[in-house]
């Protein structure tokens, strides 16, 4: 067992990244939706999140630790060479953390301006994770392809954040915004998915590695139903939203859990593609690792602090289960 600990904590690692890519993504989404000239709307919008925005972020400390804990050498490199894009993520992070409160606090005058910061945060926040992921993918590759590819990753991880964050909005709202939410989700699902093609092809043309696991033979054959599944879901999501607002909202929550699979096909083909290597062609788990006695100590932290974050989740999204309440700051 303890000779496997290094690829059980890479799991654990790619657990927390994925749960914070779900949570955090649909409200980072739902920022960079606020109309700025519908203030009822986005009132609204940000009732949605309300309960739950500050607590998604919970997964992305949780992730963070597990790097520096279980992956010191990888979480030096990775930051190092991701400083300034991880910067500007923080300041984005910033941003929507001071803009929420203030904007309840402001004078009326004032609270547009707190809105178009949070909704400039949500984007520089999102666009960044997205930018990092192009990066590290690549093992950071110092080339004017890796760069491109990067951008073109930004692209492909701001619109799927939009995307959830729609269907987010189809799940807990009603009436026009609902309406305009399922349009705002058919378009950034349409982008999402040539960025999710693009950098499908982008991958194995830029990285030899990641062709071979995937075209060599019979591994082609077996993975062969994941872009199939994809498209599938996709184009479904898109045939419900056409019909929103549906019938007492029947299957409303069909198009967020649909996103939330497409997530996780997606994470699946990064597993797919580079476990069990932490930073991708130059470290694997079990050479970043820490010695095995920090690993087993830390295990016992791990198995008390996830479940709790996971109960307190399934908990929250429980009690504010429904349709948004109108936004209160009392």
């Amino acid at each position: 067992m303890m000779q496997y600990l290094p690829e059980i904590y890479l799991l654990l690692l790619g657990f927390a990244v994925f749960m914070y890519a779900v949570l955090d993504g649909y409200d980072l989404g739902i920022g960079m939706l606020l109309p700025l000239h519908n203030e009822p709307q986005r009132d609204k919008m940000i009732a949605s999140i309300g309960p739950f925005w500050d607590a998604n972020e919970t997964w992305l400390v949780l992730a963070v630790g597990i790097l520096l804990i279980a992956f010191p050498t990888a979480h030096s490199q990775i930051l190092t060479e991701l400083y300034l894009p991880t910067t500007l993520m923080l300041i984005g992070l910033i941003m929507r953390g001071v803009s929420f409160d203030f904007r309840a606090k402001a004078r009326a005058d004032h609270k547009d301006r707190w809105d178009k910061c949070f909704k400039l945060g949500s984007f520089v926040a999102a666009s960044t994770q997205g930018y990092m992921v192009g990066r590290y993918v690549l093992g950071f590759s110092d080339t004017i392809a890796s760069y491109a590819f990067a951008v073109l990753s930004a692209l492909c991880v701001t619109a799927a954040y939009i995307y959830i964050g729609g269907t987010w909005l189809v799940l807990k709202t009603d009436g026009q915004l609902q309406k305009q939410a399922a349009l705002w989700a058919r378009k950034a699902g349409v982008i999402a998915l040539l960025g999710i093609v693009a950098v499908s092809i982008a991958n194995p043309l830029v990285s030899p590695h990641v062709a071979e696991r995937w075209f060599q033979f019979p591994a082609v054959l077996m993975l062969a139903p994941v872009p199939i599944l994809v498209f599938g879901l996709v184009f479904a999501i898109d045939r419900y939203l056409v019909r929103v607002p549906t019938r007492d909202d029947f299957g409303v929550h069909l198009p967020f859990s649909g996103v939330i699979a497409l997530f996780a096909l997606s994470f699946f083909g990064l597993a797919y593609s580079f476990f069990p290597e932490v930073v991708p062609g130059q470290l694997t788990a079990q050479q970043a690792a820490s010695a095995p006695e920090t690993l087993l100590i830390t295990g016992i932290g791990v198995v008390i602090v996830m479940p709790m974050i996971l109960m307190y989740t399934f908990v929250v999204y429980r009690i504010f289960k429904g349709k948004a309440a109108d936004l209160s700051y009392k």
